[in-house]
């Protein structure tokens, strides 16, 4: 047999998947087999599907096998290797699947008990000293994905060349039928409670007088972040009970993504009807959270960068001196003006959380604009959504005994340092190959001025360090623009922010007036040049 299309077939160890390719056109086993998902710095992401360019029981067998020879170049025999699910369609039998091949190559495994939020197992990692994590999850793409997440020893996320490195061990696995395979009993929930009780001890203040609103958004942190909250002593919880539970279809929403339009509907209107002080949105592996508040024309979510420097303050609040805050280059300039102000280090790093841990000795923050905030890089070395929300709630509760409220603290960095309103707007593509001529096309023709300022372009492609990534920033006097691909979406995406000097509080209204202008100005550039 020296077809590869049938040598896959008859290696698969998968019936449904055996008979879901055998059903196929010649053109549809073409389209599946063109090639294999690419193991990228993140892992595998894609449709669950069969065939090479699909998650499914095969892949996952052959790039966890992959990988387990990769590490016993590296590591002693008998290291531990920490594997964890989400509840999307497949993950279960996935994640047992990558458990007993992992068990087979001789690591021992730890095979967390149920579906549980991705945090944990970067958090099991480190607690454990183990030698890597898995954890199956596509995060907040749409339902009908799935993905392979891997940490190593640390708790950090792969950076090349360990991922090239990884992708060429893959290759050299024979068919998915001969992978040695050994049965995994799932760990105790012991994993589980400490992590919950690391994220409970880490608010500052003493309040806590607060209604919160929650949503899970159909995904699985919603049993560990109300265990977190009311562990840190936050029991006036409301959720969103249509969303609570896990449903792999995210059936209430079209996009599981806190930042899509219309995600959140649910929650801010429960926030409305309970009267709550804050309102919290977890995405479906609870890595990153949302935060809304109630502002003067309603509730709204905030922007990922207003969080970011809500929650960068009020770490540094109680840190060491000389720590170090961190954020990415798509995300807004305010950290840094904040983190002068107050005395402390600032690093910035390429877009992704693989880079942000990295970022230096110290850290004890770093955010990115996409919602993802690690609070406890000493713990969690990665994007944490439910130890985000716990020190949301901390915070939020120690504004409110003094009377005032996140918005407010946000007008006095709007005063303390000017105005920074920022956007991000995106163009989602039905063919990848598209964002390549979008890229191209901008190259050819940067502009000069935007927003009615002079610009001056930065490409980051042409950068031959670490920093070398495929993106464009483009810097006015009072404006900031960056243009790159999305690393999990077929989608291109641009940044947008706005500084306007702000002399005090009553001159914030026309302060908005004028970042609202300008920002206009920066998408209709946007929507017109791509």
């Amino acid at each position: 047999m020296n077809d590869p299309v049938e040598e896959w077939i008859a290696a698969d160890p998968d019936p449904a998947s055996r008979a879901e390719l055998a059903a196929l056109s010649a053109d549809e086993l073409a389209d599946r087999f063109a090639a294999p998902l690419t193991f990228g710095t993140s892992g595998l992401r894609g449709p669950v599907r069969a065939g090479p360019n699909g998650m499914n029981l095969a892949v996952v067998i052959r790039t966890t096998a992959g990988l387990s020879a990769w590490l016993q170049d590296r590591c002693p025999g008998g290291s531990t290797v920490v594997v964890g699910r989400d509840a999307r369609h497949g993950s279960e039998e996935f994640a047992r699947s990558a458990a007993e091949v992992l068990a087979g190559a001789g690591f021992s495994v730890i095979l967390l008990p149920r579906p549980l939020p991705t945090p944990i197992v970067a958090f099991a990692v480190r607690r454990l000293g183990a030698v890597a994590g898995v954890q199956i999850t596509a995060s907040h793409n749409p339902a009908a994905d799935n993905g392979y997440k891997v940490y190593l020893g640390g708790g950090a996320q792969l950076i090349s060349p360990s991922d090239r490195e990884i992708e060429e061990s893959i290759d050299r696995v024979g068919p998915a039928d001969l992978v040695p395979r050994v049965p995994v009993t799932p760990a105790s929930s012991e994993l589980v409670e400490l992590y919950v009780e690391r994220v409970a001890s880490l608010p500052r203040g003493h309040s806590r007088t607060l209604r919160i609103a929650l949503t899970a958004l159909h995904g699985v942190g919603g049993d560990t972040a109300l265990a977190a909250l009311e562990s840190a002593g936050f029991t006036d919880i409301h959720t969103v009970a249509a969303q609570f539970d896990p449903d792999p279809d995210f059936s209430t929403v079209m996009f599981p993504n806190p930042e899509e339009p219309g995600a959140c509907d649910a929650l801010l209107a429960l926030a409305e009807e309970v009267d709550a002080d804050l309102a919290l949105a977890l995405d479906p592996d609870a890595d990153r959270c949302a935060v809304g508040v109630r502002g003067p024309g309603g509730w709204r979510m905030l922007r990922g960068d207003e969080t970011g420097v809500l929650l960068g303050d009020h770490v540094l609040a109680s840190a060491p001196p000389d720590s170090l805050v961190a954020t990415t280059v798509v995300s807004s300039t305010l950290l840094e003006k904040l983190a002068a102000a107050r005395g402390t280090r600032f690093a910035c790093t390429l877009t992704g959380f693989k880079w942000l841990v990295r970022a230096g000795e110290g850290l004890v923050y770093a955010y990115e604009e996409a919602i993802g905030h690690c609070v406890d890089p000493e713990s969690v070395r990665d994007k944490d959504g439910i130890s985000a929300a716990v020190m949301a709630a901390d915070l939020a509760a120690s504004l409110k005994t003094e009377g005032t409220t996140l918005l407010d603290r946000l007008d006095d960095y709007a005063v303390e340092f000017g105005l920074h309103v920022g956007d991000q707007v995106s163009r989602r593509v039905a063919d990848i190959a598209d964002i390549t001529t979008m890229m191209q096309r901008l190259r050819a023709g940067l502009p000069t001025e935007l927003a009615g300022e002079p610009v001056s372009a930065t490409d980051l492609a042409e950068r031959r360090d670490q920093s070398r990534t495929d993106a464009i920033v483009l810097t006015g006097a009072t404006t900031r623009t960056v243009v790159r691909p999305s690393g999990t979406e077929p989608k291109i995406k641009c940044y947008l922010e706005v500084v306007v000097p702000v002399s005090d509080r009553l001159a914030l209204p026309i302060a908005r007036e004028t970042a609202a202008a300008r920002l206009n100005l920066l998408r209709e550039w946007f929507a017109e040049s791509l």
